[in-house]
């Protein structure tokens, strides 16, 4: 299954969902004026959006997602591979491994997902 793109405002929208899911839209717009600055008018044009986009499923006034967290950041990692890194892992790794500041504990738990 594809996951459709999902621009930064809109994961910032999504982060809020995951959390509080199954949420009432009014409930939903109430959070995301409080934490994201948004008129209720923006969350649900929004919601209306993403449901469009087979992101989440608005029935009966009630938000619930269709994809997850986790399916969203694989997605926005290999297209970030795919387009800066030309789809190469190992250049991937090496440009993250290069501008971080990895403990002896981050290299071992690296080293250990890359063997498996």
């Amino acid at each position: 299954m594809s996951v459709p793109k999902i621009f930064e405002s809109e994961y910032r929208f999504c982060l809020i969902l995951w959390e509080n899911e199954p949420i009432g839209s009014s409930r939903l717009a109430a959070l995301c004026k409080e934490t994201l600055g948004w008129s209720r008018t923006t969350t649900y044009t929004v919601i209306k959006r993403l449901s469009d986009r087979g992101v989440l499923k608005n029935e009966n006034a009630v938000v619930t997602s269709l994809v997850s967290k986790q399916d969203v950041q694989v997605s926005e990692i290999d297209e970030l591979m795919d387009k800066t890194f030309e789809g190469s892992l190992p250049a991937f790794i090496a440009a993250f491994a290069k501008r971080q500041n990895l403990s002896d504990k981050e290299i071992e738990e690296i080293s250990r997902i890359i063997e498996k």
